[in-house]
């Protein structure tokens, strides 16, 4: 009776799971999936960036079956937010600490040429203990705060435990202790209060003296007894380390975890202002400069600061941030191997790597269905509810009384401003990549003398398109901080002739430009000035952000402007044709699908050649041994056959491991594609863990002895199809 249970138990399970699946699949593959990008594949598989948007200083918590991030927001509110998942991959905006900066201060809302750009909320420590849940951070100028609640919703309680304590992590020990960890190169602990109202002065000690090569950003755990240290080094460029000892207080040792893993991304072009300038934020005629980089150096583009967790089937996972161009900093996930004791990042066979697309966590039990594929937030925003979309955040905090929701508008009241970085109540919500066209309706009927009106991008330097109002005439007018240059179009008008207008920035993040555009009938667009630089920058610590706004340039009380269906549009989001299958498991009748692999570093293709190597022939060659096809093995797992017959396989270890063929297909290496978008990609090997390469300039053969791509993407392991 009791087997008879179980097994129908089984059967009804596994059809939930084989339903769940088909479905997965079905949404993978529908047009829906394509509207905002998310990590996971809808195969089992997940490709980082987690988000495609800005998400800095990541510090993650387990709490059962729940996992929550906690991350930086700097001077925007709603501050410190919170999302939720149930699979480290698919994850939800629930909840922010605070709705406005409850400080008096004038800086934090834009009041009297005062401002905390670059400062604010950054660096958090989530933590769970007591049955509640702690949010630690940093506010410049004011102190260590914590932020408790009961439910990770809220509401939350503020406590401003002051003292110079920032960019720390907190340890709730088995003693009932409660550590901070904090500073940089010198590394310190110091007790807290277990009221939340302050530090126990008197306990501060020096656990990692200066000297160690350890940096900052720290993520402290308790582990089978041992005390582990994760913190970020830049100096001289990006690592991963990892700080651990038997006592809180030491001695530590320290080795690096992770390191030059980029996944093929060169650092971002960062603003610059030189030595000397006097320079406000909001200053324009600044002498901003926007150099080009090194795509060569790693600098600190690498994975990097964040925190680790360990998920319900015992693997272990980190949670790191990168610099991930005009975006800002983004997050990734990476599976973590234990070696001798230290928590490595990457696999077994490439440790301190990590690769782009891998498994998603094993969480899933009989009793519960996989995550389907889900973005965090909703960035479409028609203005008809009673409140603001969880997206969107104030560039500092808002007059509630300039603003409102009403008739089914944003409606922005102007209130005096030099230009866009000091206009206040200004909406924003983070531009996302890798490329994105943002869009949203201007109703220019209440706009009064001095009045402009626009959408934006909040950064250093920053930029907007909009409409104008002087002396009874409308301009649509674009403006570039950087050059300090504004394009006025000949589309001048009395008060009434332009009554709505469609405005839309066109961004491609990888590449760190846009450009904007408006449009008189929301179909036809027309490009104003040009195609715009990017960068991430250190003034302001974020990347590029979408602004909806409205200020009076003759600084007087004008009138308003109202926005309707602001939309973003993500045509790379859709990644379900990215991978060129051939015949599929899945659709054995599906019409051979064969390409030609192009190597990123020599600019040649792939040939299988007779004598039994992988090796690279001239572009015009086209015979079969050019072209190959990708058997689906599931779960982002492929094989490759070249168009003759053979299939790829790799012989031998290290150096000497040769690409050659074969034909016999159970000899046939497994590789996971690793997506790089753009018809770009990457084979590994899911026996080692190393990577399909050819050396730009040996001569040799293919071989299986990449670790991965550098940041230019020019070191042989990097592949475009065709």
């Amino acid at each position: 009776m009791c087997e008879n249970v179980r097994n129908d138990k089984l059967v009804r399970n596994s059809w939930l799971i084989a339903i769940h699946i088909l479905f997965a699949f079905h949404f993978f593959m529908s047009p829906c999936y394509g509207q905002s990008w998310t990590a996971d594949n809808g195969n089992g598989t997940f490709t980082n960036p987690l988000f495609y948007d800005e998400f800095s200083d990541p510090d993650i918590l387990r709490v059962g079956d729940d996992y929550y991030l906690a991350g930086t927001t700097m001077h925007t509110v709603p501050g410190l937010v919170i999302l939720h998942s149930k699979d480290l991959v698919n994850w939800e905006n629930i909840s922010y600490c605070f709705d406005r900066f409850d400080f008096a201060d004038d800086a934090f809302s834009l009041k009297n040429h005062q401002e905390i750009y670059g400062q604010g909320v950054w660096a958090p420590a989530i933590r769970y203990a007591n049955g509640q849940f702690y949010v630690f951070t940093n506010i410049n100028g004011k102190g260590l705060q914590c932020y408790t609640s009961k439910d990770i919703r809220g509401p939350w309680e503020h406590h401003n435990m002051q003292g110079r304590i920032y960019d720390l992590s907190v340890l709730f020990d088995d003693d009932g202790k409660i550590y901070a960890i904090h500073g940089y190169g010198e590394v310190k602990c110091t007790e807290l209060k277990s009221d939340m109202c302050g530090p126990i002065e008197e306990t501060e000690r020096t656990i990692i003296p200066e000297g160690n090569a350890v940096g900052e950003g720290h993520h402290m755990y308790k582990i089978n007894g041992m005390y582990y240290l994760i913190s970020t080094d830049y100096r001289p460029n990006g690592r991963t380390l990892c700080s651990r000892a038997k006592s809180i207080w030491g001695p530590y040792e320290t080795i690096t975890i992770t390191a030059d893993e980029t996944f093929g991304y060169h650092a971002a072009s960062l603003t610059q202002v030189p030595r000397g300038e006097k320079y406000r934020i909001g200053q324009d005629g600044a002498k901003f400069g926007i150099p080009e980089v090194d795509k060569d150096a790693t600098a600190c583009t690498n994975i990097h600061q964040g925190g680790i967790v360990e998920d319900q089937s015992g693997q272990w996972w980190a949670l790191l941030m990168m610099d991930f161009h005009s975006i800002g900093r983004t997050v990734t996930l990476a599976p973590i191997t234990w070696k001798d004791g230290w928590p490595m990042l990457g696999l077994e066979g490439n440790l301190g790597r990590a690769p782009r697309t891998w498994l998603k966590p094993n969480v899933s039990s009989p009793s519960s269905l996989p995550s389907l594929p889900k973005a965090p937030y909703n960035r479409n925003e028609d203005f008809n509810g009673k409140s603001l979309g969880r997206i969107w955040q104030w560039n500092h905090n808002p007059d509630d009384t300039k603003w409102s929701l009403k008739n089914g508008r944003l409606r922005l009241q102007s209130m005096p401003a030099e230009q866009l970085m000091w206009a206040r109540n200004t909406l924003t919500q983070r531009v996302i990549g890798p490329t994105s066209i943002a869009t949203v309706e201007l109703y220019t009927k209440g706009l009064k003398d001095g009045d402009v009106a626009g959408l934006g991008n909040i950064n250093v330097p920053c930029s907007w398109i909009g409409i104008t109002k002087d002396d009874a005439r409308l301009h649509l007018r674009c403006f570039e901080q950087a050059i300090n240059d504004t394009v006025t179009l000949g589309i001048a008008a009395t008060d009434g002739a332009i009554k709505k207008v469609w405005l839309r920035m066109v961004g491609d993040y990888d590449h760190d430009c846009a450009h904007y555009e408006y449009s008189l009938d929301g179909e036809v667009y027309h490009q104003v000035g040009r195609e715009m630089p990017l960068s991430y920058q250190l003034i302001s610590f974020q990347g590029s952000r979408h602004a909806l706004f409205a200020f009076n340039h003759k600084g007087q009380k004008g009138g308003y402007a109202e926005f309707d269906n602001f939309t973003v549009e993500e045509p790379q989001a859709d990644r379900s044709g990215n991978i060129p299958y051939g015949k599929t498991l899945a659709s054995p009748s599906a019409a051979d699908r064969w390409f030609r692999m192009i190597n990123l570093a020599t600019g040649k293709p792939a040939i299988a050649l007779p004598h039994g190597l992988l090796y690279d022939t001239e572009a015009s060659d086209k015979s079969p041994q050019t072209r190959f096809r990708l058997i689906d093995k599931g779960q982002g797992q492929v094989i490759l056959q070249c168009e003759d017959g053979r299939y790829v396989f790799v012989s031998g270890f290290g150096i000497a491991g040769d690409v050659r063929l074969t034909t016999d297909e159970s000899k046939a290496e497994v590789f996971m594609w690793q997506d790089y978008l753009n018809h770009e990609f990457m084979l590994m090997s899911m026996r080692t863990h190393r990577y399909i390469g050819k050396s730009p300039t040996t001569g040799s053969p293919y071989s299986m002895d990449y670790t991965g791509s550098d940041p230019a993407r020019r070191n042989g392991a990097v592949f475009r199809w065709e």
